[in-house]
C-alpha cells in the first residue's frame, strides 16, 4: 500500500515540478509543448521503472534519514541524465528551454525529498506512540540481549517493539525463566515458537556469538515453516574494539572485526581541517617559533628540536617533532625514562615549555605533511608501546587512526607521564571512545576545550 502510494506521488510530483518550472519560465498560462510534455512522461516512467532498482521504496525502518535521501537523490539525478540522453539522441534539445528543465529537476526533485522527510517524521512520531510497531523476539544470552534492548529502548522511532527473550545460557530449563527488563525470557523452544507464532510476532532476532552454528541452525529449522523474519545479529564484543561492518569482498559478504574504522570520503573533513588549521598556527605562531628557537639555543647547549620515532596510523613509524625541554642525554638502548616531577634533566625553560604545552608547538610540521592529525590519541614512544601493549586490552587499537597533538584523554585530565598501568588503562579508554564515537564536529569540540583548558596541566612536568 505505501509502496505504490510513493510511487503515485513521485509521478504526481514530477508532473507538478514540469508545470511549476513553466509558470516560473514563461510567467504564462499552462501551454506545455510537446516536446515538454514528452520529457515529463519519460520522467514519469523513469521513475517507476529506475526508482526500485535504487531501493528507494524498501522500508526505511530503523535506517538513518541521511543515506535514505542521498540513495533517492542519486536515483533522481539517473532519470533527469537518462532523459538528457533521450532528448539529445532525438535532435528535440534545441527546442527545449535549458532554464525550464533546470527548474524542474530541481523542483520535482525538492518535492520527492521533502515528501519523504515528511513521511519520515509522521512515521518517527507514530512509532514513539506504538503505531506501526514490529514485534521483535530475542534469542541470546543476557548480556548481549539487554544489549540490544538497550538499543531499541533508544531508538523507538524505529518502531521495533520486543516481546520476550530466549535465553540461551539456561536452555532446557523450566519453559519461563526469570523476567529481563519487564519482558518474560523463555528458557525452552517450544515454548518459544508457540509464543511467536501465538502471537504472531513479525521478527525473531539471533543475538549469538558466530561459534553457535549450531544454535542458529536449530532455530533456522524451527521456524522455517513460518513468515517470521529471522535476522542474525552476530555478537561480536569480544573480539573486536570498533563497529562491525560488512563489506563486500571479491563479492563475498564479509564482516570487519578489525579493520581501520573509517573510509577515507569520512575522513575527507578532518584531513581538509589539519592542513589548513596546521598551515595557520605556523603561520600565525611564526614569531612564538623564533623567539621559542632563539631561547632555547641561548638557554642550554644542543639542537632546538627533539626528534623522536613514534608510531603513526596503522604502525606506520615517523619522526615526531618537539621543542627541546631537557638537556642532552644518552639513555640505554630501547629505555624511555619518562620525565617525573622536579626531574633534574628538564630545564628551567623546558620545564615551562612542558607545564604550558609549547614544546608540543612543531608538531603541526607533523601535521602539515599528513603524519599526525590536530585531534586524535597521543603517541607514545615505541619503547613503551612494547611495554603496555600487552598489559592494556586495546592499546594498540588507538593507532587504527592518526596520531594527535590533543585528544579526548588530554582534554579529560590525562596529560603526563603515567607511572602506573591504571592510568594508561584510563586514557586508552578514552582514547578507544573517542575512536568509537569519532565525528567531525566532535574534533572541534575537543579543539575549543583545548584552547581553552588543555593547554596547561598539572600533570605535565
Amino acid at each position: 500500500m505505501f509502496r505504490n502510494t510513493a510511487r503515485c506521488l513521485d509521478a504526481l510530483f514530477v508532473i507538478a515540478g514540469g508545470l511549476l518550472a513553466h509558470w516560473m519560465r514563461f510567467s504564462t498560462p499552462i501551454a506545455l509543448s510537446d516536446t515538454q510534455r514528452l520529457l515529463i512522461a519519460f520522467n514519469c516512467v523513469l521513475v517507476l521503472l529506475l526508482f526500485p532498482g535504487f531501493g528507494v521504496y524498501e522500508t526505511w525502518r530503523g535506517k538513518a534519514l541521511g543515506p535514505v535521501l542521498a540513495r533517492i537523490a542519486a536515483a533522481w539525478l539517473t532519470v533527469v541524465a537518462t532523459a538528457l540522453v533521450l532528448a539529445f539522441t532525438l535532435h528535440r534539445m534545441d527546442t527545449v528551454s535549458r532554464l525550464w528543465f533546470g527548474y524542474s529537476t530541481l523542483i520535482s526533485g525538492a518535492l520527492i525529498i521533502a515528501a519523504r522527510c515528511v513521511m519520515h517524521l509522521v512515521l518517527r512520531s507514530l512509532r514513539r506512540r506504538g503505531i506501526n510497531a514490529r514485534t521483535v523476539a530475542i534469542v541470546g544470552a543476557p548480556g548481549f540481549a539487554r544489549t540490544l534492548l538497550a538499543h531499541l529502548e533508544h531508538a523507538t522511532d524505529a518502531g521495533f517493539k520486543p516481546v520476550c527473550v530466549f535465553d540461551t545460557s539456561v536452555e532446557g530449563h523450566d519453559a519461563y525463566g526469570a523476567r529481563l527488563t519487564r519482558l518474560p525470557v523463555l528458557t525452552d523452544l517450544k515454548a518459544f515458537a508457540a509464543k511467536v507464532r501465538d502471537e504472531q510476532v513479525n521478527e525473531v532476532w539471533l543475538a549469538l556469538p558466530l561459534s553457535e552454528e549450531r544454535t542458529i541452525y536449530r532455530f533456522t529449522r524451527a521456524f522455517r515453516d513460518d513468515f517470521v523474519n529471522l535476522r542474525f545479529i552476530p555478537d561480536v564484543r569480544s573480539l573486536s574494539l570498533f563497529n562491525h561492518t560488512i563489506v563486500d569482498v571479491v563479492g563475498l559478504p564479509t564482516l570487519n572485526l578489525s579493520a581501520t574504522p573509517f573510509t577515507p570520503p569520512q575522513m575527507w573533513p578532518k584531513l581538509m581541517f589539519d592542513r589548513l588549521f596546521a598551515a595557520l598556527v605556523l603561520l600565525a605562531l611564526s614569531p612564538v617559533f623564533i623567539a621559542l628557537a632563539l631561547a632555547i639555543k641561548l638557554t642550554s647547549p644542543g639542537p632546538v628540536f627533539f626528534r623522536q620515532i613514534r608510531k603513526g596510523v596503522d604502525g606506520r613509524p615517523f619522526g615526531i617533532y618537539k621543542f627541546r625541554s631537557m638537556t642532552v642525554h644518552q639513555e640505554a638502548h630501547g629505555q624511555i625514562t619518562q620525565a617525573t616531577r622536579n626531574d633534574a634533566r628538564v630545564t628551567k625553560l623546558g620545564g615551562f615549555l612542558r607545564r604550558t604545552s609549547l614544546d608540543e608547538l612543531p608538531q603541526f610540521l607533523n601535521v602539515l605533511l599528513g603524519q599526525m592529525s590536530v585531534v586524535g590519541p597521543r603517541p607514545h614512544a615505541i619503547e613503551h608501546d612494547d611495554l603496555y601493549k600487552d598489559q592494556v586490552y586495546g592499546y594498540m587499537h588507538r593507532y587504527r587512526i592518526k596520531p594527535g597533538i590533543t585528544g579526548w584523554a588530554q582534554v579529560n585530565g590525562y596529560r603526563g607521564a603515567t607511572t602506573k598501568v591504571e592510568k594508561m588503562e584510563a586514557r586508552v579508554k578514552f582514547d578507544l571512545f573517542y575512536i568509537h564515537n569519532w565525528s567531525f564536529w566532535f574534533d572541534m569540540k575537543i579543539v575549543f576545550i583545548t584552547i581553552f583548558k588543555g593547554f596547561v596541566g598539572r600533570n605535565a612536568f
